[in-house]
């Protein structure tokens, strides 16, 4: 396994429609999708990629559960462009004691794992070229058996 490229930054915000017009609207960040579902709320935005940067609306608890606290929530690192890729990360990490959750993206597919200080990190290979016909193509998410 070998990391390729940084692939993208999700921040944690409190307020979705603020955080979006401060990156979209003053930074000019162009959006080019949205996800709500299940409890998750999300904007994407793109430099060129099927997503560069996220903001993700949590609930901004300084008590509470972690996924709550504002702050970085995952960095993912581009590692591949096969599912073999991925496989081969999953053994590896597997084999180290380290546990990584897979899911499909559609766009991409991931591991989901933390770093040893909780740090949430994203290890992905990019699958479909489908977000460039339509961008809201990066807001999929469903699980992913390796």
């Amino acid at each position: 396994m070998k990391i390729k490229a940084l692939g993208h930054v999700v921040l944690k915000v409190t307020d979705l429609v603020r955080a979006e017009e401060f990156y979209n609207g003053l930074l000019g960040l162009p959006v080019c999708a949205r996800f709500d579902q299940d409890g998750y709320e999300m904007t994407f935005f793109s430099l060129g990629n099927h997503h560069d940067f996220a903001i993700m609306k949590v609930g901004g608890g300084d008590g509470g559960q972690d996924e709550d606290r504002i702050g970085l929530h995952h960095v993912a690192f581009k590692i591949g462009t096969n599912l073999d890729d991925l496989r081969e990360a999953k053994k590896k990490l597997d084999s180290a004691g380290v546990s990584a959750e897979p899911m499909d993206h559609e766009v991409t597919q991931s591991l989901y794992l933390e770093d040893p200080d909780g740090n949430g990190i994203e290890l992905y290979v990019d699958v479909s070229e489908s977000w460039r016909k339509d961008p809201q193509r990066v807001a999929q998410i469903k699980p992913l058996e390796l």
